[in-house]
């Protein structure tokens, strides 16, 4: 028995030993880190060579934290973040091009140096509320900033996975029906572009911006509804087009009952995108997707189909415009009116009056009521 219990004596200490050991290495670690944190935050490094960092309008403090990592400015993005927003600083930090040193700084002195405006020649560029990714593109060759071509593919196929919502949209291999990856998520607001900046940046930015708007409740409530993010731009845009006014709200719960499960009407049916041929419809199949490919007859068959709102079910393969934070909140969660409750169709006339019918008849009688208006105004005219 003696020898048994000095045996398991002998086992204990050595079970504390290696406690022991293993706690000195926490400690050791610890305190690594606790001086590796101190001389990075107070700027205790060796200043190196000077560099240039760009920073797109509209980005956030993780990606101007990895731009100034892999300028060799910094030597933690994370690190950076997290004092930025223990400093409540983030609201400071300006976009622009900024010579910097590369180990020279203190945090609190790179924060005020960012907290600067860089003077840069600048482009403004407006762009409207429920803008085509092609008219996108061709305002910011019209600005002299970068050919439409390079716009398009650096948005479609450029590499942005810093913004949240990217993970989201699947690619090309996964969505071969859609026209194009970027419509959707290139937000419309005004933007001063630095002139000679690089076509990535300039996409950046109106992702940076798309990116902003999407909040964590926002993604919240999406998970609750079972529903995607492309699924709530696609509809987004819908609304854009449709409405992108005070009517957002029914217009959006007329499509939502329409795609809702046993919908008797299970199409969007909607002219914004579809099969008619007219340049008097604003279409995005005729106006925007047939012009790119062409002509009308050289569209992909699948993509027609897939566009195509009165015959294909369910949503589209992707959104027809870039839509404003108004349309997509409207098509998140939509709050209608009376009238638009439980609606399944809806016709404007040229005053811009909506009306909502749940029956075809109902609708055909509203069709009637809307053709008489126009015909009154166009007489008028």
């Amino acid at each position: 028995m003696a020898q048994k219990s000095s045996h398991a004596a002998r086992k204990k200490g050595g079970v504390w030993k290696i406690l022991l050991v293993l706690v000195v290495l926490l400690a050791l670690a610890a305190g690594a880190a606790g001086v590796f944190a101190y001389n990075e935050i107070n700027g205790n490094g060796k200043p190196g060579a000077e560099v240039t960092v760009s920073i797109p309008q509209g980005s956030g403090v993780a990606a101007i934290a990895n731009r100034l990592k892999d300028a060799g400015v910094i030597r933690s993005a994370r690190l950076f973040r997290w004092y930025v927003g223990h400093k409540g600083a983030a609201g400071k930090l300006q976009y622009g091009d900024f010579t910097l040193q590369t180990g020279a700084y203190s945090y609190d002195a790179l924060i005020a140096a960012l907290s600067t405006y860089a003077k840069a020649e600048t482009v403004r560029v407006t762009i409207p509320e429920g803008t085509t990714a092609i008219a996108i593109a061709q305002k910011m060759e019209a600005a002299g900033l970068c050919s439409a071509e390079e716009f398009l593919k650096e948005a479609n196929e450029g590499d942005f996975r810093e913004y949240t919502f990217w993970q989201y949209v699947p690619d090309d291999a996964d969505a071969p029906d859609r026209f194009m990856k970027c419509e959707g998520y290139l937000f419309p607001e005004t933007y001063e572009f630095l002139k000679d900046d690089t076509v990535h940046n300039y996409v950046a930015t109106f992702y940076a911006q798309f990116d902003a708007q999407i909040t964590e409740e926002m993604y919240a409530e999406l998970k609750k509804q079972d529903m995607t993010l492309p699924q709530l731009i696609t509809l987004a845009s819908f609304v854009q087009e449709e409405a992108g006014n005070t009517q957002d709200s029914n217009v959006a719960q007329v499509f939502r009952n329409r795609l809702a499960e046993g919908s008797p009407y299970p199409r969007l049916q909607s002219n914004t995108s579809s099969y008619i041929q007219s340049d008097s419809d604003n279409n995005y199949l005729w106006n925007w997707v047939a012009p790119y490919y062409g002509g009308w007859d050289n569209i992909p068959e699948n993509i027609v189909a897939a566009y195509d709102t009165y015959s294909c079910k369910g949503l589209p393969a992707g959104p027809i415009s870039n839509p404003g934070l108004a349309a997509i909140k409207a098509a998140l969660h939509p709050q209608p009116d009376e009238e638009a409750k439980d609606a399944y169709f809806f016709v404007t006339d040229l005053k811009g009056s909506y009306y909502y019918a749940r029956t075809l008849s109902e609708h055909n009688a509203n069709c009637q009521k809307a053709a008489a208006v126009n015909k009154t105004m166009n007489t008028n005219q």
